[in-house]
């Protein structure tokens, strides 16, 4: 039965430290650089991370899942653009946060952008592939969606 118990316990470590290795830009202006090196689209995650339901909701079910950050990898450069009421930030964030729900007419949350950039005379340009918010169903299900918003890409 220790052994069992032990194994499990390897298992969900394993796991967890799977869905923790992805690394979430808070700065648009590094996973724009990074967008371009890899030639893979911005995933932009619009959150309210300390009072919305749903936001926490999504991260749970799928945006801190295996299945998810093995498809990320592969996929996408994240960056979480946050809203909260009551954990800080700098003063450029939130003004660079304000500035993206504007680009983006962001009406809720959450709500999840695809989107490429194009740099034309030193202006950026921001190209949507795309959006979704929480789904319900699982990673598979937010998934499924997901790949169709990049496969019209």
């Amino acid at each position: 039965m220790k052994k069992i118990i032990i194994a499990f316990v390897f298992v969900l470590g394993t796991v967890s430290l799977q869905a923790q290795e992805l690394y979430w830009e808070t700065n648009v202006n590094k996973a724009i650089e990074v967008s371009k090196k890899t030639k893979k689209p911005m995933l932009l995650f619009f959150t309210g991370s300390d009072w919305c339901g749903w936001c926490i909701r999504l991260q749970k079910e799928v945006l801190k899942t295996p299945e998810f950050a093995s498809w990320a990898k592969q996929n996408v450069v994240l960056v979480e653009l946050d809203y909260p009421r009551s954990k800080p930030q700098t003063n450029e964030i939130k003004q660079q946060n304000s500035q993206l729900q504007q680009i983006f007419a962001i009406q809720g949350y959450p709500t999840v952008h695809f989107a490429t950039v194009t740099e034309t005379k030193g202006k950026i340009n921001f190209k949507s592939l795309g959006n979704t918010g929480y789904v319900s169903g699982g990673p598979s299900a937010w998934l499924g969606v997901a790949n169709g918003i990049l496969k019209k890409k």
